[in-house]
C-alpha cells in the first residue's frame, strides 16, 4: 500500500483536531499565532517560506456555532478572509491544500448527503462562512475538501439532542481517518471527501461515552439546527477498502 511522505504543515494545531493530528502524523509542522495568523496576511508568506510544505492541512476555524450569530464579523474574518489569504499563498507555492470543512454546508433536512450534491441552503451563520470558505479553496488547482464533524473525546454537556441526526463521532475516532487520507493524498481521485461514521442521533452518540447524559431537544436552543445532517461516506469506505486490498 503506497503512502506519501511529503512535508506537511498544519493550521489550527492547538485545536481539537489539530492536537490529534500532531500525534498521528510524525514530522507534521504546526503553524501557530502570532508568527502565523490567518487574519494577518503579511505573516503567512514568511512562515510558509520558512517551512516549505508540500501539503497544508487547514484545520483552523471559528467553530462556535452559537457565538457566531453574535460575533459574525470575527467568524467571517477567520473562516472566510483567513481562508482566502491562505489559498492565495498556497497557489503561489503550488501547495496541495487539504481543507477541513463541515457537514453543516448542507441544509440538514433528510441526511445521507453525498459529495456530489449541491450544498445549502445554510441554517446558520457559521455554516455560511464554512460554505464560502469551501468555494474559496476550490480556486486552488491542488485541493481536497474534507467534510467531517467531531466531538471532544468525552461528551462535555449534561444534555444531548434526540431530534438531531448526524454521522459525526469523537475526535479520537475521526482524526485517524483524516490522517489516513492525508497519507494517501495522491491516491485520492476526488476534490471532495466525506469522512465520518454511521448515522445516529446526537443523544445516541453522547450515551456512548456519557451514559447518564439527559435527552434534550434542539427546540431548546436559540440557533437553527438541522434535523438530519448525516453524510454519505461510500466514497471514503471504498477508498479504504481499495488500499487495504493493495496492502
Amino acid at each position: 500500500m503506497k503512502e506519501m511522505n511529503p512535508r506537511i504543515a498544519l493550521t489550527g494545531a492547538r485545536g481539537r483536531l489539530g492536537t490529534e493530528l500532531c500525534s498521528l502524523l510524525p514530522g507534521l509542522i504546526p503553524l501557530h499565532r502570532p508568527e502565523f495568523d490567518l487574519t494577518q496576511p503579511d505573516t503567512l508568506a514568511p512562515a510558509l517560506d520558512a517551512c516549505r510544505p508540500q501539503v497544508l492541512i487547514h484545520a483552523a476555524a471559528y467553530t462556535d456555532v452559537r457565538k457566531a450569530e453574535e460575533e459574525r464579523a470575527e467568524c467571517w474574518r477567520v473562516n472566510v478572509e483567513g481562508t482566502r489569504h491562505l489559498v492565495r499563498e498556497a497557489i503561489r507555492r503550488g501547495i496541495h491544500l487539504v481543507h477541513i470543512s463541515t457537514d453543516y454546508v448542507f441544509e440538514g433536512t433528510r441526511g445521507g448527503y453525498r459529495e456530489t450534491e449541491v450544498p445549502g441552503p445554510v441554517r446558520n451563520y457559521y455554516a455560511l462562512t464554512k460554505l464560502v470558505a469551501e468555494e474559496s479553496v476550490r480556486v486552488s488547482p491542488r485541493h481536497l475538501v474534507i467534510r467531517t464533524s467531531f466531538r471532544p473525546r468525552e461528551w462535555p454537556y449534561p444534555v444531548a439532542f434526540t431530534d438531531v441526526y448526524t454521522s459525526q463521532d469523537y475526535v479520537d475516532l475521526i482524526a485517524p481517518e483524516i490522517a489516513l487520507a492525508v497519507r494517501h493524498l495522491e491516491e485520492i481521485p476526488y476534490d471532495t471527501l466525506h469522512i465520518a461514521t454511521e448515522r445516529k442521533s446526537v443523544y445516541e452518540l453522547a450515551r456512548r461515552r456519557k451514559p447518564d447524559v439527559q435527552p434534550g431537544s434542539k427546540r431548546e436552543t436559540p440557533v437553527s439546527l438541522p434535523d438530519d445532517i448525516s453524510l454519505d461516506i461510500s466514497r471514503w469506505t471504498e477508498l479504504k477498502q481499495r488500499w487495504k486490498e493493495k496492502a
